[in-house]
């Protein structure tokens, strides 16, 4: 009898934790989203009524987000970068796929481990790092040599290569597990039948890996699209949403049209989290 009251309170414990988690972590959105749709010029208290002029108002004190020309610069900014990030981090992470799991590279699980240390440093040193680096470099072949390499100094190009310097690595981890689990026989298979390298490569290895590179892909691009500790140094005058959204916050506080932002990026990372959890799905599994 005392271990069924035990088991009881158990369940009930671990119940209340678990909604006290998770209400944790959901308030604060609910929060930011409800504040979106007030009809106030500050995103608190009181309710004063429902309203969307925080994403289409064409004025001030309520311009809207798809009216804010700069908000809108920093969206297509951090598009552009999270896009490009994406598209190169996926490319390398599946050579390196392929490096780890394929090749007989020598000291290949070192390069492994050093592959992984960019997830364990801290992003403000991360950033600090590449600006000093990609600056010495710059200024000593300008000052040596007159060469001037625009692309090290802080802007988007610099912004992309500093991201991909960790992003890389999780696509890295994404792709090199899939391509664990592939069964190397159905390859052999083809290459029975007469098949190159290439015609394997491309009908066979790369449509198994197909579900981890789109994936990997999209968790590149929203950790790209809102990472702020690195890209806040690397920045140049053609900011991206979060460093917008910070300089903006800085100078004037929280606005509702933040908020705005805010709900307009939830949506949107919470569609791409869905495509990424079903592309993986097991279609063996359905």
């Amino acid at each position: 009898m005392a271990r069924t009251g035990g088991n009881k309170a158990f369940a009930v414990g671990y119940r209340l934790y678990m909604a006290a988690f998770f209400i944790f972590l959901v308030a604060p959105l609910i929060a930011a989203g409800i504040f979106a749709f007030n009809d106030s010029v500050f995103p608190s208290l009181p309710w004063k009524g429902f309203t969307l002029d925080w994403f289409f108002g064409t004025s001030e004190p309520k311009l809207g987000m798809f009216h804010d020309r700069r908000l809108l610069q920093g969206l297509y900014n951090s598009f552009i970068i999270a896009v490009s990030v994406a598209l190169l981090s996926v490319f390398v992470g599946t050579c390196n796929a392929f490096l780890f799991v394929r090749s007989s590279l020598p000291a290949k699980n070192f390069f492994y481990i050093i592959m992984v240390l960019p997830l364990v440093i801290p992003g403000v040193i991360l950033g600090i790092s590449i600006l000093v680096l990609a600056s010495t470099v710059a200024n000593t072949l300008d000052d040596s040599y007159g060469i001037d390499l625009g692309f090290l100094r802080p802007g988007i190009v610099l912004v992309v290569l500093g991201q991909f310097s960790f992003i890389a690595t999780i696509t890295s981890l994404v792709i090199t597990a899939r391509l664990r689990k592939f069964d190397a026989t159905m390859e052999e298979a083809a290459y029975n039948l007469g098949a190159s390298r290439v015609r394997v490569l491309w009908s066979i290895t790369l449509p198994f890996l197909r579900p981890a590179m789109i994936a990997a892909g999209i968790v590149a691009f929203l950790v790209s699209f809102e990472n702020f500790n690195t890209t806040l140094f690397l920045v140049g005058s053609e900011s991206p949403l979060t460093i917008t959204m910070f300089d903006r916050m800085a100078k004037g506080g929280s606005t509702p049209v933040l908020n705005a932002v805010s709900f307009f990026l939830m949506l949107g990372s919470g569609l791409l989290a869905i495509i990424s959890i079903l592309v993986q799905r097991d279609k063996t599994a359905r």
